[in-house]
């Protein structure tokens, strides 16, 4: 067996980073093998290479990250993991995989702007949780709410390029669907400026809901990592500062169709549940029904059993839509229809393009590091320095 010398206190820096007990790092070391590795067996003089390049499999390194000498870095702005104690969910493998990353990509920006003509500081307000969130969400929906689109996607878009504007950067991460592990967050923010999304490819409202929520975070200045659970969300069951987020993200949404809600009679049966309001106030700010039903809720326009009915009414439609289209290019694939869908891309923040162009043009990355970290062919490289 290879060995090679490495520097165990970056391995168990990284153990502790991601907050995984001895135990659990052993499970994941030795996922696949017959026997489980011990402490003893890994942590030698020197170290297997296959060992090593278990261990990366769990941290996403670089095999290069273990040989270093230097010892590694331990301060609350390198890592969300040292600043905050305790998450609004808990979160899995792939969930600190991912937010250790885009903590990295902003490290990443915040060298690069010292070393260019870059701006990446925040630009708006810090608000306090005891400012009313429905009158900040009025006020920042001057600065920050585009014009609508009826395709959520657009919407979307559009709202991640006002957010450009005001410099706040955001980041969506796309997950493969054969990944076996799968982040269980839905977005989170990091000071002083960078909001990250799941892309939510089903439920494109919910995204659009998860970035106002964040946004929330953002003027609050108060970092999260965390899952959208809307039954705890609709019953109570959330700290001040999710319950301020959540309010200011509704209303940030749905701007004067609040008042439609407030004035809508008690919704039951005899009323036909209201289904035709909250669907049309859905289809004209990009609420999920969910997020209505949650507001409804709340104010006691609803009881929670017929929130219950209501909210796994609805799940049970788009899951019979999904089911549908799965059986459709099933049915495609069986007939040799080649498939017209292509893998999903996240969207890019004009922020965050326009920050790695200066870069480029201040000499601080070449041609190459700006077709990666742009994701870009070499033939296309011309439109982006246009």
């Amino acid at each position: 067996m290879k060995t090679t010398t490495y520097n165990i206190d970056r391995i168990q820096q990284l153990i502790l980073q991601f907050r995984l007990e001895k135990e659990e790092f052993l499970d994941l070391v030795s996922k696949g093998l017959q026997n489980k590795l011990s402490w003893e067996d890994i942590f030698k003089e020197e170290i297997q290479i296959n060992h090593l390049k278990r261990i990366d499999k769990i941290f996403s390194k670089g095999l290069s990250y273990y040989l270093d000498p230097n010892p590694p870095i331990k301060s609350k702005e390198s890592s969300i993991f040292y600043r905050k104690e305790k998450f609004g969910s808990e979160l899995n493998l792939a969930a600190k995989k991912t937010v250790n990353k885009f903590e990295e990509l902003k490290i990443s920006l915040s060298g690069l702007a010292k070393l260019s003509d870059l701006i990446m500081e925040r630009s708006l307000p810090i608000f306090s949780i005891s400012s009313n969130p429905d009158v900040v969400a009025k006020e920042i929906q001057k600065v920050l709410l585009p014009k609508f689109t009826k395709d959520p996607k657009k919407f979307l878009e559009a709202i991640i390029g006002k957010f450009a504007e005001a410099n706040i950067l955001v980041f969506e991460f796309v997950e493969h669907p054969s990944l076996n592990e799968k982040s269980n967050i839905d977005g989170f923010y990091l000071q002083p400026n960078v909001i990250v999304l799941r892309r939510n490819q089903d439920y494109l409202k919910r995204e659009i809901f998860t970035l106002a929520h964040e946004l929330g975070h953002y003027l609050l200045n108060q970092e999260e990592v965390e899952s959208m659970n809307y039954e705890n969300l609709a019953f109570g069951i959330i700290n001040n500062i999710e319950a301020w987020c959540n309010t200011f993200a509704f209303s940030f949404l749905a701007g004067n169709n609040i008042s439609i809600l407030d004035n809508l009679p008690d919704i039951n049966q005899s009323t036909d549940y209201s289904y035709g309001d909250i669907k049309a106030i859905s289809d004209k700010t990009h609420l999920s029904f969910t997020a209505i039903l949650t507001y409804l809720v709340r104010k006691g326009k609803m009881s929670g059993a017929i929130y219950g009915k209501m909210k796994r009414d609805q799940e049970d439609q788009i899951l019979a839509k999904k089911e549908a289209e799965k059986k459709k290019r099933e049915l495609e694939k069986e007939l040799g229809k080649k498939s017209m869908a292509s893998p999903a891309k996240p969207i890019q923040s004009p922020l965050f393009v326009s920050a790695i162009q200066t870069a480029f043009f201040d000499g601080v990355i070449n041609e190459y590091e700006l077709c990666k970290t742009l994701h870009l062919k070499p033939e296309q490289l011309e439109k982006y320095l246009r």
